[in-house]
């Protein structure tokens, strides 16, 4: 005789377990204020790229006869970036090239150096090593501005004034890159890794292009991505050390177009204006989004302790 044992019904949870499970269970919490100024970061930081896209479809006397928030019935928009390309014998393209050469050399070199500085100062002991860390930190806490007369006498003496090279020395100069760095990398390269390395044979640069760097790559990013941005929106160093317009980068010389309406016999050129800020502003968001994993992933590094 063969006996089949049938299962038991499930059973419904009571009544107090459910309540118990839902206590127990993570819930999203939801703040009106904190949402209400989440909303009104969002409009403070869109509103003047709205501004700025509105109006560089405008042309010179559409941007007076019509509100600043919203669109003339003449589209110019390709008309701008045209002629914004073409005034002056095509300016624009030298001051875009100029600030490209700007940040090529001197952010990219600015993150190199921290790289190396930053691996350096987390993986090797050597005497005076917290003097240099109260050094990095001191260099951090001092604004840019506050070097900027010192700097220009110094450059001054050395004849590099009104030369390239007045803008990317002291651009190579990043102190809150190298701590970043160097907070970075002594928790991402393993000890255990570089020692293996070198029983291997391998050389300290080696080893640091090879096994450290693609570990490092997150916090360069980040690096990278301040870097960038600091060189790229840099006014008040080209604005004392230069002189000639054909080494302006883009921030001076759209400066040199707004102020030429207040001159003697100066053309204005307001629409041309917005259009090359805007021009201006489209490498850096292309950047960010382009780079925004990295970039977030090197400013997380280093926040939890196993």
């Amino acid at each position: 005789m063969v006996t089949t044992a049938l299962a038991d019904p499930p059973t419904r949870p009571a009544a107090g377990d459910r309540t118990a499970a839902r206590r127990r269970s993570p819930r999203r919490r939801r703040s009106l204020t904190l949402t209400a100024l989440t909303g009104l970061m969002l409009v403070y930081t869109l509103l003047p790229l709205a501004w700025l896209l509105i109006n560089a479809t405008k042309t010179q006397d559409g941007l007076f006869r019509s509100f600043g928030l919203w669109f003339d019935r003449d589209f110019a928009l390709f008309g701008n970036v045209a002629d914004t390309f073409t005034y002056d014998d095509g300016v624009f393209t030298r001051w875009l090239l100029n600030t490209l050469l700007y940040v090529i050399v001197g952010a990219g070199g600015a993150t190199l150096l921290a790289a190396l500085a930053g691996y350096g100062l987390a993986k090797f002991d050597f005497l005076g090593k917290r003097a240099v860390f109260a050094l990095v930190i001191g260099a951090v806490a001092v604004p840019g501005t506050a070097l900027a007369v010192p700097t220009f006498l110094m450059f001054s003496n050395l004849g590099l004034t009104n030369t390239p090279w007045a803008i990317i020395v002291p651009s190579l100069v990043s102190p809150f890159g190298l701590y970043l760095m160097w907070t970075f990398a002594r928790d991402a390269v393993p000890d255990e890794m570089l020692e293996s390395a070198r029983v291997d044979g391998a050389g300290e640069f080696r080893t640091f292009f090879s096994i450290a760097a693609p570990l490092l790559a997150p916090g360069t990013v980040t690096v990278l991505l301040f870097n960038v941005v600091a060189t790229w929106n840099n006014y008040f160093l080209p604005l004392i050390m230069l002189k000639d317009p054909d080494w302006y980068p883009l921030t001076l010389g759209l400066n040199e177009w707004n102020q030429q309406a207040g001159t003697a016999g100066g053309e204005a050129v307001f629409n041309l204006v917005i259009t090359g800020s805007l021009l201006t502003i489209v490498p850096l968001v292309a950047a960010f989004l382009l780079l925004q994993r990295y970039w977030q992933s090197g400013l997380s590094a280093g926040s939890v302790k196993e």
